[in-house]
């Protein structure tokens, strides 16, 4: 059985996107990417809501045959278009979308049959709307937070109108060149 990851990137205040919802005061430092394919090591499945999976699809598939991609841009880019991709939305449909499923009903008990039925373990990113889903029902094994040196004031928070308390052990944390500060909360499976 696989775990289920998330990898998200955050302001200081709490903030995964700006309150126009773009991501444009993240400045990742180069290792970043190198951070998240160590994840990939051990992950065969990509998890996203609608709009993280669309802004993944039209990002990384491609950059592999780019002259110019980095080795980790190459390597993220392979295990990305062979990951099998989940997506939990109510308006995508999966008719043109190979090795991807959609869920939009009873996503609980299908996110549960995916981690049981799976060897590796499930990566996913950012969507913080899924990620409401996912926390209530307690679904998420792993809290891999990339906290920036920025702070936004507002914009789309990553806990967001949670009433459940929750505890989290600190597992690890590393400090990347440019300030960025990766946290590696686990479920406290105690509670």
């Amino acid at each position: 059985m696989g775990k289920l990851i998330l990898i998200v990137h955050t302001s200081i205040d709490g903030f995964v996107a700006d309150k126009n919802g773009t991501f444009d005061n993240f400045n990742p430092s180069p290792e970043n990417l190198d951070f998240v394919c160590s994840l990939t090591n051990g992950a065969d499945t990509a998890l996203a809501g609608r709009v993280s999976y669309q802004m993944l699809e039209s990002a990384w598939p491609g950059v592999k045959h780019n002259p110019n991609a980095t080795r980790s841009e190459i390597k993220y880019s392979n295990w990305y278009s062979s990951a099998r991709k989940v997506v939990l939305s109510g308006t995508l449909s999966s008719a043109n979308l190979p090795n991807t499923i959609i869920l939009s009903k009873n996503i609980p008990d299908e996110i549960r049959k995916i981690k049981e039925e799976g060897n590796g373990n499930i990566l996913m990113f950012g969507s913080p709307t899924a990620f409401q889903t996912l926390y209530k029902h307690d679904l998420i094994d792993e809290y891999r937070i990339i906290l920036y040196p920025v702070v936004f004031g507002q914009g789309i928070p990553l806990f967001s109108g949670n009433e459940l308390l929750k505890q989290f052990k600190l597992a690890d944390t590393k400090l990347l060149s440019n300030g960025e500060i990766v946290l590696n909360y686990q479920r406290n499976v105690q509670e």
